[in-house]
């Protein structure tokens, strides 16, 4: 019924529901070779890099990744003219102001297109990155997951080192003066 696992030290094979003898109740993992099972750590690449270190090919999160910026999750629920309106102030350079792209994306929410306006944005923003075009294409990801799109966006721009708050200008100035927006720390993490 279940498959067996292969002990290598011994090169005997067991089944898979028979365990090695009595495994205490102690809440922490055994480390033992007896163990039909390997530690697994994952490694969330957008907790633990850097926000100004470039990285060119992959997205430095998930699509479903929402929660990695709760404030930023919220507030795209309630409002996702805010946020698209923030990220196309910055993938714009500046040339088109946060409220009239909010405002027009509120408005092509109300019709339907909003997914049609916000999928042109995400690929220029996987152009300026070299990003891949993934899960699918950029119109079916902002078609099936507009909230899930416009936050990972965020999220990506966020990490790149832009402060999504102040607006491109503001940006500029910062990076002129020297001035980086702080890592990332979440409470009970440490450097690896």
């Amino acid at each position: 019924m279940y498959p067996a696992i292969h002990d290598p030290n011994s090169h005997q094979s067991y089944p898979a529901d028979a365990h090695m003898g009595p495994i205490p109740a102690s809440g922490v993992p055994d480390p033992s070779p007896n163990q039909p099972y390997s530690a697994v750590h994952h490694h969330h690449p957008y907790l633990n890099r850097a926000p100004s270190a470039p990285v060119t090919g992959q997205w430095t999160s998930g699509l479903c990744h929402c929660f990695d910026d709760p404030v930023n999750c919220g507030i795209t629920c309630v409002c996702p003219c805010i946020t698209f309106g923030q990220i196309t102030e910055i993938v714009n350079r500046g040339s088109k102001s946060c409220v009239s792209r909010g405002f027009l994306y509120g408005l092509l929410t109300v019709t339907g297109f909003a997914c049609f306006y916000s999928c042109f944005y995400r690929s220029k923003l996987r152009g300026q990155y070299d990003l891949p075009e993934e899960p699918c294409t950029d119109c079916l990801v902002h078609f099936c997951c507009p909230g899930c799109a416009l936050c990972q966006e965020y999220r990506e721009l966020k990490y790149r080192g832009f402060d999504m708050g102040i607006g491109w200008e503001a940006n500029m100035d910062r990076q002129k003066r020297g001035v980086t927006t702080a890592p990332i720390v979440i409470p009970g993490m440490a450097r690896s």
